[in-house]
C-alpha cells in the first residue's frame, strides 16, 4: 500500500510482516467479488479491508501517536467486526458501503499515517505495563493474525470460481493411509490455566489470572478425530439420532438441515471436500472440521465426551508448540491427524498445536483476577456470557506467536466454519 518505515524495531517488522499476510489474503479474491458475505454471520469481505488499518489507528491514535481524524465516519465504519450468534444476521446491501477506491484510500491513508510516525519510532523499555507501547504494538499485530485466520475461513466459504487460486496446490500432497484410533492414559496431576502478570509477558485479557486445576486420571485420544472416524457417524445415522444431540443443537440442526460438516459434499456417492483452492475426495486421515454442536453429539455416539480446557491444558504437557507442525500460514488445508509425530506431548498425545483448532467442554469465561484491556474493554468480557466455548491449540492458518498455551480462543457451538476439530476424552 505505501513505502515501510525505514528503521524496523523487531515489532515494527512483524506488524509489516503481518500486514503481508492479511494482503496477500484479499489478493486471494477476484476484485468483482470483495463484496460478497461467504458467511451470513460475518461482515462482507470489504470491511475487513478497512477494518484492519482503522483498528490500528484507532488503537495507537493518542496512546502511542497523534493521528488526526482525516475521515471520521469511516473510522467507526471500519472500528469492529461482529460475533457469529445465532440469528440476527446482517442484512447490508452491497451499495450499502463506500466504493472499493474509497475504501483503499482511506486504508492507504491510515497505514501511511502510522508509518510515518513508525519509521522514527524509539521503543522505550516499559516491557508489558498496560499501555504501553509494546503492549499496544503486540495487540495490533495479534488482532491483524487472529483476522488473517478468520479471513482464511471466510474465504474457504467463496465459491470456487471468485478466487484465484495458486499455480501449485498444497491439498493433495498428503499420502493416503489408515489411522488406527488409539487412547492414550493421563495421570492423575495439577495443571496450570493462564500466567501471571509480573511474568512480562504479552498475553490478551483473558489469558491473565492463574488457576491450578487439580485434573483426575483420565484417556484422550492420541489425534483429533479424523473425516473417517466422523464419516462412520454420519453412517450411522449420527445426524437423525436425537439422543446424541442436546435440545438446542437439534433445533439448530433441523431448521438449518443440517446433515454433514460444512465443505463437505456428495458426488455420485462419493463424499468430495471442499478445500480453499479445489474439491476433492474426502481425505480420510485429515482431521474433521465441526461445530461444538456436531463434536459433542460424535462424542456421545463413541461413549466419551469433549475434554474440559484443564483436561486439554494437562495432555498437552511437554509439547514443543511452536517447533514441528501444521500451523503459520505454511499451508491452505489441513495435513493427515499423524503427519506430526514429533509434535508430541509428555503423555504421547499427538498433534495439539497447529493442524486445527479444539473444542473444549469449557465455556469461556473470566480467570481469577480479570481485568479488561483498557483500550478494548470488550475483546473478552462482551463474551462471557455462557454462550461461547474455550477452543486450544491452533491451526494451519494460526500464527506461530498464538500457539502459547496459555491463548484461549473461542466460539459460539453451533458455527460450522472455523478451522476447529476436536478430540475426545473418557473418565
Amino acid at each position: 500500500m505505501n513505502r515501510e518505515p525505514a528503521v524496523q524495531h523487531p515489532l515494527v517488522h512483524r506488524l509489516i510482516e503481518a500486514r503481508r499476510v492479511s494482503d496477500a489474503l484479499f489478493a486471494v479474491v477476484k476484485p468483482e467479488f470483495l463484496y460478497e458475505r461467504p458467511i451470513r454471520e460475518r461482515h462482507r469481505i470489504v470491511f475487513y479491508i478497512g477494518h484492519l488499518e482503522a483498528f490500528d489507528r484507532n488503537l495507537l491514535d493518542q496512546r502511542l501517536f497523534d493521528l488526526p481524524a482525516f475521515s471520521p465516519p469511516l473510522d467507526q465504519l471500519f472500528a469492529f467486526g461482529i460475533d457469529p450468534v445465532d440469528g440476527g444476521f446482517p442484512t447490508d446491501e452491497p451499495g450499502d458501503w463506500p466504493s472499493l477506491d474509497a475504501v483503499r484510500d482511506y486504508a492507504a491513508r491510515a497505514r501511511a499515517q502510522i508509518d510515518q510516525h513508525l519509521a522514527s519510532f524509539e521503543l522505550a523499555h516499559e516491557g508489558m505495563r498496560t499501555g504501553s507501547a509494546e503492549q499496544l504494538l503486540h495487540v495490533a499485530i495479534e488482532h491483524r493474525l487472529m483476522h488473517a485466520e478468520t479471513l482464511a475461513y471466510m474465504l474457504h466459504q467463496l465459491p470456487l470460481a471468485q478466487k484465484i487460486a495458486p499455480e501449485i496446490s498444497d491439498a493433495t500432497t498428503d499420502p493416503v493411509h489408515v489411522i488406527a484410533d488409539s487412547m492414550v492414559h493421563v495421570p492423575a496431576g495439577s495443571t496450570m490455566l493462564g500466567m501471571p502478570r509480573e511474568d512480562g509477558e504479552f498475553g490478551w485479557d483473558n489469558e491473565f489470572g492463574e488457576e491450578r486445576v487439580d485434573v483426575p486420571a483420565f484417556e484422550i485420544d492420541r489425534h483429533m478425530v479424523s473425516n473417517g472416524a466422523y464419516r462412520a457417524f454420519i453412517d450411522a445415522g449420527g445426524y437423525r439420532e436425537r439422543s446424541f444431540w442436546t435440545d438446542k443443537d437439534w433445533a439448530w440442526k433441523e431448521a438449518e438441515h443440517i446433515e454433514h460438516p460444512a465443505g463437505w459434499s456428495q458426488r455420485d456417492g462419493v463424499w468430495m471436500l471442499r478445500t480453499m483452492f479445489d474439491e476433492i475426495p474426502l481425505p480420510a486421515n485429515w482431521p474433521v472440521y465441526v461445530s461444538h454442536a456436531e463434536a459433542s453429539a460424535y462424542a456421545r455416539w463413541v461413549g466419551k465426551s469433549l475434554p474440559t480446557e484443564a483436561q486439554w491444558q494437562r495432555a498437552s504437557h511437554g509439547a514443543p508448540h511452536a517447533s514441528s507442525g501444521n500451523f503459520d500460514f505454511r499451508r491452505w488445508d489441513p495435513q493427515a491427524v499423524d503427519c506430526h509425530p514429533d509434535n508430541v506431548s509428555a503423555f504421547g498425545v499427538e498433534g495439539q498445536f497447529g493442524n486445527g483448532w479444539e473444542w473444549t467442554s469449557t465455556l469461556f469465561d473470566a480467570l481469577p483476577g480479570f481485568e479488561a484491556f483498557p483500550f478494548y474493554l470488550g475483546y473478552s468480557a462482551n463474551f462471557f456470557d455462557g454462550q461461547h466455548y474455550v477452543l486450544k491449540g491452533g491451526s494451519a492458518r494460526t500464527a506461530a506467536c498464538m500457539l502459547r498455551p496459555t491463548f484461549r480462543n473461542w466460539f459460539q457451538p453451533r458455527y460450522q466454519y472455523v478451522y476447529a476439530g476436536f478430540r475426545c476424552v473418557r473418565g
